[in-house]
């Protein structure tokens, strides 16, 4: 086959995964905004909200460090797709009689979600790699950024759906119309996308999963602690804080977020770009990695010191 040809259907399927992984993540970033706020307007404390998360990031890394090794041996498709039906039925069965939305109840749906979730994300930024013809690092880093960027940009959507839906819909509704949603998508890409995307036929221990380079896991282990301060805050403290004190109503706090993670989208898409005016045509380095984490260690301090000192918590937060 030509590498025009190659060219071509690769970028077809990247389009088709790039499909199913915006339409996934709407209904990710729906059904975080959902839950907290639901929870929070039923009368469930901000402890109680957080646990509803805890499985949700406890199983989705667990789901990172196996996700490959099953992908070899079934298929990146497959776990692209089992993703997404696993976030169909989590969101049908958080769909029920309110009655029997208990915190263990919830606790294991969103763990449910939080496995799709990172068996979607692993597979949908995976199988990039197998559409990029050998030696085309430039295009595989744009491909990748783009996908993650956009990603971020519809996660924000998401959020301000979520908000959006609740006060128009309802929770059960808005869950009901995202899982339909969803199921469009998972039919139409498991029509069109290769069976056998990702399979390996040879075999792989499962000890190659770890990495035994110092520096990559080193900064595995930064991410850990980035993403963890993060969703302290930003996943259930945030939105609490915004409903609770400053009592915003769901769609300005469903906006205010659709907002924010929007422009962190467009900021990570555009990424190579920005790299290529410093000089790093082959991508960030472990350097640039460093001055950016403590030059991002700055800010949110800067915040809490702001609203120690009493300053207007809306400016203090929008701004910051």
């Amino acid at each position: 086959m030509s590498t025009d040809a190659l060219s071509s259907r690769g970028l077809r399927n990247y389009l088709l995964v790039t499909i199913a992984y915006w339409a996934f993540t709407i209904t990710d970033g729906a059904i975080h905004m959902l839950v907290v706020l639901h929870f929070h307007q039923l009368g469930f404390s901000s402890l109680e909200i957080a646990l509803l998360f805890l499985f949700y990031e406890f199983f989705g890394i667990v789901t990172n460090a196996v996700g490959g090794y099953v992908a070899t041996r079934l298929g990146l498709n497959t776990t692209l797709f089992l993703g997404m039906a696993m976030q169909i039925f989590s969101l049908t069965m958080l769909a029920v009689d309110p009655s029997r939305l208990s915190v263990p109840y919830v606790m294991f749906f969103m763990a449910l979600s939080g496995i799709a979730k990172d068996l979607n994300k692993m597979s949908a930024k995976s199988s990039v790699k197998l559409m990029v013809p050998e030696g085309s690092d430039s295009r595989l880093f744009q491909w990748v950024a783009i996908l993650t960027g956009s990603k971020n940009s519809l996660k924000g959507a998401g959020f301000f759906l979520g908000g959006l839906l609740l006060g128009v819909w309802g929770f059960q509704l808005a869950l009901i119309g995202l899982a339909g949603g969803l199921c469009l998508t998972l039919l139409l890409t498991a029509s069109m996308l290769p069976r056998e995307m990702g399979k390996t036929k040879s075999t792989i221990k499962f000890s190659s999963l770890f990495a035994k380079t110092p520096e990559i896991n080193r900064l595995s282990g930064a991410r850990f602690f980035l993403f963890g301060s993060r969703d302290v805050w930003f996943t259930v403290g945030l939105p609490v804080f915004l409903q609770e004190v400053l009592q915003w109503n769901h769609t300005q706090v469903g906006s205010f977020f659709a907002l924010w993670i929007m422009g962190y989208g467009l900021i990570q898409a555009a990424a190579p770009g920005l790299l290529r005016r410093k000089g790093q045509d082959q991508g960030p380095d472990g350097p640039t990695a460093r001055y950016l984490a403590f030059g991002l260690a700055v800010l949110p301090a800067g915040i809490a010191v702001c609203m120690q000192q009493g300053l207007d918590p809306n400016l203090t937060l929008i701004l910051g």
